[in-house]
């Protein structure tokens, strides 16, 4: 973010914080489902934690979860909230992506369906892109779902990614792509910092400049998604 850009942020508090209990992920594919236990209330949050395989199963998901998915699960535990990409269903061009290539036979089919479905199941998918200034007001109202290239991603106060971020600098090839969810929590406009909860660590809340959460956000690969609650 810009000088210029940091006046369109004048009426907004220049700082905002919201508190979440943290859930660390138990195994690599689970950072989704994570993330939707730190939003959730503590009742869902027990209920979920407590009968997750039986869910996992009758939301068709097992152990690879979409951010459709979690629409779905939020849904079934009447979280407010508003799904944004950029793509609806699937990305015709992730067939021949190697992160994408071993999950979309078992995935397509039913990614597509929920989709489809999504609007009689009461779940809002609007295809858009957002920008960093409709983030930072959304903050306002509740925590943000959002999916990221984790190879992108980098903690200014844990040092997280502190090697790979140095090498991208001066590596010829182009970064990998290994999708990653985390939640938004908060911001410092006269710093341009995100505050954000990552379930691949313990209770911790990290922070990272605007212009690494765009590239890590915007990466080919997360669509844009994200997901808005209320709360």
């Amino acid at each position: 973010m810009s000088c210029e850009d940091a006046s369109s942020f004048r009426d907004i508090p220049p700082k905002h914080h919201i508190e979440l209990c943290h859930y660390k992920q138990k195994s690599n594919w689970d950072c989704g489902i994570s993330c939707v236990l730190m939003v959730l209330p503590q009742k869902h949050r027990h209920h979920l934690v407590k009968n997750l395989s039986k869910i996992s199963k009758i939301e068709g998901f097992n152990k690879s979860t979409w951010t459709i998915d979690l629409c779905y699960l939020l849904k079934r535990f009447n979280i407010d909230h508003v799904f944004y990409t950029v793509t609806i269903g699937v990305h015709e061009g992730y067939r021949g992506n190697s992160y994408y290539h071993h999950v979309l036979t078992k995935d397509e089919t039913r990614v597509i369906l929920k989709f489809q479905e999504a609007k009689e199941n009461n779940i809002p998918v609007k295809k858009r892109s957002i920008s960093i200034l409709h983030l930072i007001e959304q903050l306002l109202n509740g925590p943000i779902i959002i999916l990221t290239n984790a190879r992108l991603l980098y903690c200014d106060k844990c040092k997280s990614n502190k090697i790979s971020t140095e090498l991208r600098k001066c590596l010829p090839w182009p970064t990998t792509y290994q999708g990653h969810y985390i939640v938004l929590c908060g911001y410092d406009i006269e710093r341009q910092k995100i505050f954000y909860r990552n379930p691949s660590f313990a209770d911790h809340v990290c922070q990272m400049a605007l212009s690494t959460l765009e590239e890590a956000r915007k990466s080919y690969g997360t669509d844009e998604d994200l997901i808005f609650i209320y709360k």
